[in-house]
């Protein structure tokens, strides 16, 4: 028997406010295999968040194999679009929906874990972040600024992470991102610069990977996954064509389970994984290795 084994250590996971999307799978899948769960959640989305988690409304998507409950160390409220407070627009420091909720910065989550764990309190890193204000409009009708804050989000804020977080890490410590298949090939709908984030995202994780290697001992890799109708994807708008689209024109006609991004990061981010870094691993079935789409006519003559 071969375990991934993380017991001993801590995982921050930002991007999490429901039990929906990749973030959470991969939370449940590093809770499984031993390690403690702090979360960076949108400040917004917090509150609410809370409450299901208080009210019980989570409790069976909570519950682990062996039957225990995953429990989260610390909800940090994060807002990945600033680095510091001294970024912060008045209009949203004094907004109703953050004012109450401290540094909610990239630096303030990289201080709150010191103060709460110590100097170098981290393990594992995950960046389940992404958004695009104007997803839905296609690239040649999309603004300077929603191009921008596109970008700003779901690609610089994962250099952020890796620069504030790396010094906190300890030895074997690891970054994960998410991409998907629309940063290599174009996806129409998938608009409002969300292409080029990830574009920028797999980029980076290559720089990313040799100078964090070289600086702080540490591996960045990310997972291009499948499509899946989180409620963040739902925004795109057709994600239940893009599902039914990969999962008839994949080598494997399977449905995606968030569970299978949440295991092979949980594979990532464990010792088994110690040579790998700079890379982009696909979770999609192998939808990624397909050249060409695959027509019922032409599905049933394959066959034979």
């Amino acid at each position: 028997m071969l375990p991934i084994d993380l017991r001993g250590k801590r995982a921050l996971v930002a991007g999490v406010a429901d039990d929906g999307g990749f973030g959470f799978a991969i939370a449940k899948a590093l809770a499984e295999a031993g390690a403690t769960i702090c979360l960076g959640t949108w400040p917004p989305a917090l509150g609410i968040f809370q409450k299901l988690l208080e009210r019980g409304k989570m409790d069976e998507s909570m519950t682990l194999s062996d039957g225990r409950k995953m429990a989260f160390e610390k909800i940090y409220p994060l807002d990945a679009a600033f680095d510091s407070m001294a970024d912060v627009p008045a209009d949203t420091r004094d907004n109703k929906r953050y004012r109450d909720h401290g540094d909610f910065t990239i630096q303030g989550i990289a201080a709150g874990l010191q103060r709460d764990f110590g100097d170098r309190p981290i393990d594992i890193v995950v960046h389940s972040l992404a958004n695009g204000p104007e997803v839905k409009n296609q690239l040649l009708d999309t603004s300077r600024a929603g191009y921008l804050s596109a970008i700003g989000v779901s690609a610089y804020s994962n250099v952020s992470f890796v620069r504030n977080f790396g010094p906190l890490m300890r030895e074997g410590g690891s970054f994960l991102s998410l991409t998907y298949m629309a940063g290599e090939r174009a996806v129409p709908g998938y608009g409002g610069g969300m292409s080029t984030a990830k574009a920028a995202l797999e980029a980076d994780t290559r720089t990313l990977a040799y100078e964090a290697g070289r600086r702080f001992g540490i591996r960045i890799n990310t997972i291009s996954a499948g499509p899946w109708a989180s409620r963040a994807a739902s925004a795109i708008g057709f994600i239940d064509m893009m599902i039914e689209y990969c999962a008839a024109n994949s080598p494997l006609p399977r449905k995606m389970d968030p569970s299978d991004v949440g295991y092979t990061a949980a594979f990532l981010a464990s010792p088994m994984a110690a040579a790998i870094t700079g890379s982009v691993v696909y979770v999609d079935n192998g939808y990624h290795a397909m050249g060409m789409a695959v027509s019922p006519e032409s599905l049933k003559t394959a066959e034979g």
